[in-house]
C-alpha cells in the first residue's frame, strides 16, 4: 500500500514516513502542497497524510484537488487546531479522518491502515497459485502447507505475483508497488528479493523469469 505524507516540519515528516515504512507502507513524502499536487499527478495513492496548514499550497487545496480527482485514494488531515469547528470543516472539505497534533505515531498508523482497507477493495482472505498460499491478513505463507518465513518485502513481492494469476509482473511494477520514490531505479534489488523468494520457497520453483519482461507465477 502507498502513503504520501505532507507536511512542512521535516523532522515530524520524516519521522512518520519512517515509522509507516517499518508498518511496511511504500511511502513518499511531501514538504509543501505544491510538492504535494506533484506527486498526486503522476502516483496512486492509497493514502494522503495531510498537514492542514502547508506553505505554497495550503491543504485545503490539496484535500480539494484529491477529492476532485475522483481518485480512491483516502485522505487523513493533521492540524495543530483542536476547536470542533476546524475539525468539522476538514471534513467538510472531503478529508476521511482527522488527527489533533500532537498524536501518538501508534494512533496515526492505526488510522492509516483503516483508511487503506478502505482505499482498496476488499481482498479474498487468502490468495493461492501453483501451490502457494498467500494470507495478507496474517502476512503468512504456506508452500503446499508447509509454513514459509518471509521478510516483509518478501512477502510483498510474492503477493503481487500471487495477485497477478499468472501474468507476468515487471520489475519496474514490483519497484513501484513495493518500494518507496528513494529506490534506485536502476538498483537490483528485485532480482535479490525474488532470488531469496525461490530459495525459500524451495523447488520445484513456482517464480519464473520471463527474460525481459519480469517475474510470473504460471
Amino acid at each position: 500500500m502507498r502513503v504520501l505524507v505532507v507536511e512542512d516540519e521535516t523532522l515530524l515528516a520524516d519521522s512518520i514516513a519512517e515509522w509507516l515504512r517499518r508498518e511496511a507502507f511504500a511511502v513518499d513524502v511531501a514538504y509543501d502542497g505544491d510538492a504535494a499536487l506533484e506527486r498526486l499527478g503522476v502516483t496512486d495513492y492509497d493514502v494522503v497524510v495531510l498537514d492542514r496548514d502547508l506553505p505554497v499550497v495550503h491543504g485545503d487545496d490539496v484535500c480539494r484537488a484529491v477529492v476532485d480527482s475522483g481518485a480512491e485514494t483516502r485522505v487523513l488531515m493533521l492540524t495543530a487546531a483542536a476547536a470542533v469547528r476546524e475539525r468539522v470543516a476538514g471534513l467538510a472539505l472531503g478529508a476521511d479522518d482527522y488527527l489533533v497534533k500532537p498524536f501518538a505515531l501508534v494512533e496515526l498508523s492505526a488510522r492509516v491502515h483503516a483508511l487503506a482497507r478502505r482505499a482498496r477493495p476488499a481482498a479474498p482472505p487468502r490468495l493461492s497459485r501453483a501451490g502457494v498460499v498467500v494470507d495478507p491478513a496474517r502476512r503468512e505463507v504456506y508452500r503446499d502447507g508447509r509454513y514459509v518465513a518471509l521478510s516483509r518485502k518478501e512477502f510483498a513481492v510474492l503477493a503481487e505475483l500471487v495477485r497477478a494469476g499468472g501474468a507476468v509482473v515487471s520489475a519496474e511494477e514490483l519497484l513501484d508497488r513495493v518500494w518507496d520514490e528513494h529506490i534506485d531505479p536502476f538498483t537490483n534489488v528485485v532480482r535479490v528479493t525474488v532470488m531469496k523468494l525461490r530459495r525459500k520457497l524451495g523447488d520445484p520453483q513456482v517464480v519464473e523469469t520471463v527474460p525481459g519482461v519480469g517475474y510470473q507465477i504460471p
